[in-house]
């Protein structure tokens, strides 16, 4: 039975959203393409009619991972921004987290394919942020440089919480610490502004 274009593009969509929510959970290598498939509801021999590999798929899901968190911060200004990455919500809900703060390590060693898909993730993060610095007049002489900063000590605040067990009070004091820290840097850039 032949489907449609539109049921396609529909399958495509189910199998890099799962693929993403998976990959953020679990890490690359702890999802194999027959598990996706089946909770795509597809066949496994189905996943060659949409990508040529699962790199191709940890690309595509990296890119939509990324996307989601974009869209998700967009619009909100730069405390606001910090204030829910740096959080223990964040943190709990890997699966739906930012791609970074989950896949980062793992994407260094990922071919090139996955790596510039990080790269175009990270680079659209900087450019969301910086609207939002830009919007609470923090724009300006440095902004990019404490905007690579605000999001690299982000990312790794959510990173080391979550090497530590959840309900550890170090995993809280890491987040904690970084977000108050965050904070002060911008509003210090602002009032250098």
């Amino acid at each position: 039975m032949r489907i449609t274009k539109e049921k396609k593009q529909e399958n495509y969509e189910r199998i890099i959203t799962i693929a993403s929510e998976l990959f953020r959970e679990r890490g690359f290598d702890g999802v194999a393409v027959a598990e996706l498939m089946e909770r795509a509801g597809l066949t496994h021999g189905g996943f060659y009619n949409h990508f040529r590999s699962k790199e191709e798929l940890i690309a595509a899901a990296t890119a939509r991972g990324f996307g989601e968190t974009a869209e998700r911060y967009a619009g909100y200004d730069a405390l606001a921004a910090i204030e829910a990455y740096i959080s223990r919500e964040h943190r709990d809900a890997r699966g739906q987290g930012c791609s970074a703060a989950a896949l980062s390590c793992e994407a260094a060693r990922q071919p090139d394919e996955t790596r510039s898909a990080f790269a175009a993730g990270i680079e659209n993060l900087l450019s969301t942020f910086e609207g939002d610095m830009a919007r609470d007049h923090a724009s300006g002489a440095g902004s990019r440089a404490l905007t690579i900063s605000l999001l690299a000590q982000a990312v790794g605040a959510i990173v080391l919480s979550r090497a530590c067990p959840d309900n550890s009070s170090l995993a809280d004091e890491i987040l904690d610490a970084c977000r108050v820290n965050c904070r002060d840097a911008i509003e210090n850039h602002a009032r250098k502004q």
